[in-house]
This record gives C-alpha cells, sequence and structure tokens, in this order.
C-alpha cells in the first residue's frame, strides 16, 4: 500500500507530532506572557502586544481594560469586529487562548449571555482562568479539549470565533464539521486564519516550526472554503484578506522569515502566497 499524501502530492506531517508541537510552544507563550522572541528593549525582536494586537484591529480600548497577560500578541486578525454580538448571546472562542477574545466577547454579550472558550493547552486555560477571575467575567468557561472534538452540547451557540488557530489544525474538515454541529440553525462565525493563494517551498512546508507558527499548515484558499461549505456553512464573506508575510515583517517576527533566512529561500517564492483573511459565514 502506498504511503498517503496530500493533495500537494506530498507526504503530510504526522498530525499528532504537530498537535503536540503545537501545544509545546503555545504552552511556552502562555508561560513567558507574551508572543515576542525575547525582550523588545534588548532584541527590537517585536512590539508590545498591545501594539501587535492594535496593528491587527482590536479596538484600543478593549485592549486596556483586559487583565494584564490576557493579550499575548498572538493572531493575524481581529474577527470579534465583524462579529456584531448582542447581549444574552451565547459565543464560542476557537483556540481561546489567555482570553483576550473570550472576554472582550463577555463585555459584549453581557451578565446574560455566555462565552465558552475551548483550548487544548494547559497552560493557556490556568492563564485564561486567572484572566477570567481578574476581570470578574463570570460568564466565561474556559473548557479543555480539541478543535476536531468540541467540548460543545449540539446547536447550542448563536456565534462562533477564532483567530489564526484553525489553521494549526491537521485536521481542518472536521473543525468545520464541529462548528456546524455547535451552531444553532441560523447561527453564524467570524474568523481570522491563513489561507495559501499558490504553492510553498518545501522547506517551509515539511518544517514543524513553519507549522507551528502558522505557515506550512495552511490549506489553498480554495479548499479551505470548499471545507467550509461541505460542512453547511455558507454565505461565505470575506471582510479583509492582506499578506501575512508584509503584515507580520511590520508588526512582529514571524517564524517564516527566519526559516528563508536559513534555508536561502528567496522573499519572491512566497510573497503574496500566504494570506490573513478574515471572514464571515453562516450556518443553514
Amino acid at each position: 500500500m502506498s504511503e498517503k499524501k496530500t493533495q500537494h502530492g506530498k507526504k503530510p506531517a504526522d498530525a499528532e507530532l504537530v498537535v503536540e508541537n503545537v501545544r509545546e510552544r503555545y504552552g511556552a507563550f502562555a508561560t513567558a506572557g507574551t508572543s515576542c522572541c525575547g525582550p523588545p528593549q534588548t532584541t527590537g525582536c517585536c512590539d508590545s502586544t498591545s501594539d501587535v494586537a492594535a496593528s491587527l484591529g482590536y479596538d484600543v480600548v478593549d485592549l486596556e481594560l483586559l487583565p494584564d497577560g490576557a493579550n499575548l500578541g498572538l493572531g493575524c486578525g481581529a474577527p470579534l469586529e465583524h462579529l456584531d454580538l448582542e447581549a444574552g448571546e451565547t459565543v464560542v472562542d476557537l483556540g481561546s487562548g489567555a482570553g483576550i477574545d473570550a472576554l472582550i466577547a463577555a463585555r459584549k454579550v453581557g451578565a446574560e449571555g455566555s462565552v465558552i472558550g475551548v483550548d487544548m493547552t494547559p497552560e493557556m486555560l490556568t492563564a485564561a482562568r486567572k484572566n477570567a477571575e481578574s476581570a470578574g467575567a463570570e460568564q466565561v468557561d474556559f473548557r479543555e479539549g480539541r478543535l476536531e472534538s468540541l467540548p460543545v452540547e449540539d446547536a447550542s451557540v448563536d456565534a462562533v470565533t477564532s483567530n489564526c488557530v484553525i489553521n494549526l489544525v491537521p485536521d481542518k474538515s472536521q473543525v468545520f464539521n464541529e462548528i456546524s454541529r455547535i451552531l444553532r440553525p441560523g447561527g453564524r462565525l467570524v474568523v481570522s486564519d491563513i489561507v495559501l493563494d499558490g504553492e510553498l517551498p518545501d522547506s517551509i512546508r515539511e518544517n514543524v516550526l513553519a507549522y507551528v507558527g502558522c505557515v506550512a499548515g495552511a490549506e489553498r484558499r480554495e479548499r479551505y472554503f470548499e471545507m467550509l461549505q461541505e460542512a453547511g456553512l455558507g454565505e461565505v464573506e470575506v471582510l479583509k484578506d492582506v499578506d501575512f508575510l508584509e503584515m507580520t515583517e511590520r508588526d512582529s517576527p514571524a517564524e517564516v522569515i527566519s526559516i528563508m533566512e536559513r534555508e536561502g529561500i528567496d522573499r519572491e517564492d512566497v510573497a503574496g502566497i500566504v494570506r490573513s483573511v478574515t471572514y464571515r459565514a453562516r450556518k443553514s
């Protein structure tokens, strides 16, 4: 029997190896309290987490109201800006990290609403629960789980959001199936994620660190949105579409940049291929 290969004709990275590397790396971010590769004042490595989040589209007032440690400077967009949450709604944040989006959502849905954050990284969950307690956000429930098997009841939520996390999951099709399962009919999602508008060099696609850094795990745009619609999520509208390489070069260091330097890859070979998109969709 021949080995399973991806649609690109290459043997895929071991899914569980990828998951463990993602868990380890994001656990380190939670422990350090930042996604920076070193103290900015000594390395010039990246801007402050507030500056990074603001550059992605987060409202400065929302950021100022967060507890210290909720914003790690992660993500590739600001999806909550477009979710239009209302008081009393129930929303799920996929890959909730230290709680930035869940806590902002909590203020929008109010005390009568409910926010569920799902994350597989114990260190992130510990940080998020501490931040929720500091914020007095009793309507927020952080749950341990994988996005391929969400610890959320069927047809129980009004909205779903996620910020540059679905890209990290090897089985994206199953994630979309799970989103469809937990949304009520007519429920909506707004997600920021990474897609590809071309082929990546093998040295990036086969590099585990590039996968963990939100790049090598990216799916081609056409297939990504095809999987979304196959799960019963339609009315897809792309709200923002920017070059991820340009964005990360401007705002903070990205793993792919160091890989390109190490592997001698020409920047022009990847420029414009890796896209940060924010989109909305609805369950039919």
